[in-house]
């Protein structure tokens, strides 16, 4: 039985990236798979939703309806993968309720793969988040995210271990240049004719690291 991705990108502090992996993974998926489900969960602007909205809607984790809405939708095995991107002052209230109803073990038995991205940092927060996300996430669910950008330099000794994801930091001119709300890395992918430049090697490069942690689930299958 096939497998639905359900990806979650997640940390515990504000401005490491997170919404900027959420829109390169969705916009993978779109381009791969002609669809995906995309899920804001955000308290500030610009967030997913603002990026690309034809493919998201905000979700809640503050009360016990908007937390059972957005289960309800993660855990149904209909070949369609879904994005979340979870905004740092969620990510308690998720996990809790996540390992309260048991999601990763109900995930397994519906044929719903999560896959969690934990963007790294250096600083406490992020050390207790990464720490009970594996005490709760089996280690082949859990990536960590060096983003460049945030993580100048080695990764904290506990977060080098398992799988890594890096991101590598964009010169600030065309990190500027992609946080535009009207940028598309896929569009740029299909009209720069010059496949040399930077930031067309650095779109391909985080669209194959996507591509690897799917062949990693579709192997986990086998």
């Amino acid at each position: 039985m096939s497998r639905t991705p359900v990806y979650i990108i997640c940390s515990p502090r504000p401005l490491v990236g997170k919404t900027l992996i959420a829109r390169l993974l969705s916009e993978f998926l779109l381009l791969k798979n002609g669809t995906v489900a995309a899920f804001d969960i955000n308290l500030k602007e610009p967030s997913l939703l603002d990026y690309l909205p034809g493919i998201t809607e905000t979700a809640e984790v503050d009360d016990t309806f908007g937390k059972m809405a957005l289960m309800d939708r993660l855990i149904v095995n209909d070949a369609l993968a879904k994005v979340i991107d979870l905004g740092f002052h969620a990510f308690d209230e998720f996990f809790k309720m996540s390992e309260e109803i048991g999601f990763m073990k109900e995930a397994a038995r519906r044929g719903v793969a999560p896959v969690i991205f934990f963007v790294a940092d250096t600083d406490r927060a992020s050390a207790r988040g990464y720490a009970m996300l594996q005490q709760q996430i089996p280690p082949n669910a859990l990536v960590t995210v060096d983003n460049e950008y945030v993580v100048r330099g080695e990764l904290p000794a506990t977060m080098a271990h398992g799988r890594i994801l890096r991101i590598a930091a964009l010169p600030v001119f065309l990190k500027t240049y992609i946080d535009r709300l009207t940028f598309s890395f896929t569009d740029y992918l299909r009209h720069e004719k010059d496949s040399s430049t930077e930031l067309h090697q650095w779109i391909r490069n985080n669209y194959l690291n996507f591509r690897e942690v799917e062949l990693n689930l579709i192997l986990q299958r086998s």
